[in-house]
């Protein structure tokens, strides 16, 4: 499976990057994850928006669904024209806790909501995905997308603090994707990881890359990859950055 890193700030987009969105493809299916501040032209450079199958949403903060109403909107406007759009309705996953976001995941002809919650494992394309509370402000899930044709995981931890259980829901993944708002120094963060607690729960969970998103506007991001590397043994850390590819 591969995946593209569209936006990987957290809070709001600064200096032409977005925030949190991920395109996540296998087996011919394209499954964003998050929908973040300019997600629908960073999407643009990669695969157009018609040709998505789902949106799967952590949680209804605006920097990861800032971009879901223009997404949709570009459907509606744009896709009975268009010869890559398939007359699919576009599937977006969201939890149901906060009603009136998840009834906006549904537009006539263009997209339905569908519901997940804590102990669901949803079949979504070719994978498993199950399902996490984290430590947020508001309800938030953390995403284990297992893909059943070749067993490569991957795992994002949506928002949240640090958890012990993070350390059993990502063991052995390939790829683990971290909230990692926070340089060391900043001691028990309640609502996103520090580098150094980034870096422990790959650690533990023995994955084989460690990818560091939902990143800061200001400080030395190189001493945030450092600072995770420092509690990590040979696993590999990376900065997200837009538009990177990663094949898992």
């Amino acid at each position: 499976m591969k995946l593209t890193i569209l936006g990987c700030l957290g809070g709001y987009p600064y200096q032409d990057q977005g925030t949190t969105a991920f395109l996540l493809q296998a087996k011919g299916y394209n499954l964003l994850i998050d929908c973040g501040s300019r997600a629908v032209t960073e999407l643009e450079h990669h695969l157009s928006p018609l040709c998505l199958d789902a949106v799967i949403l952590t949680h209804y903060h605006h920097d990861h669904i800032a971009d879901l109403g223009v997404l949709q909107q570009y459907l509606q406007l744009w896709s009975k024209d268009d010869p890559d759009w398939d007359g699919q309705i576009l599937k977006i996953w969201g939890h149901t806790e906060d009603e009136f976001h998840f009834n906006s995941l549904t537009m006539p002809n263009v997209s339905i909501g569908k519901s997940y919650k804590k102990d669901d494992l949803k079949k979504i394309g070719p994978w498993d995905v199950t399902f996490m509370r984290t430590r947020h402000p508001v309800l938030t899930f953390a995403l284990h997308l297992l893909e059943r044709d070749t067993g490569k995981v991957l795992v994002f931890t949506g928002d949240s603090g640090y958890l012990d259980d993070f350390c059993e829901f990502a063991k052995n993944a390939d790829v683990l994707l971290a909230d990692t708002y926070f340089f060391t120094e900043t001691k028990h963060a309640p609502t996103h990881l520090t580098a150094k607690e980034a870096g422990k729960i790959a650690a533990k969970a023995r994955v084989k890359k460690l990818i560091l998103t939902h990143l800061p506007q200001h400080g030395d991001l190189e001493r945030l990859k450092k600072e995770a590397k420092e509690a990590m043994c040979k696993e590999e850390a990376l900065l997200a950055k837009p538009h990177m590819i990663v094949e898992i």
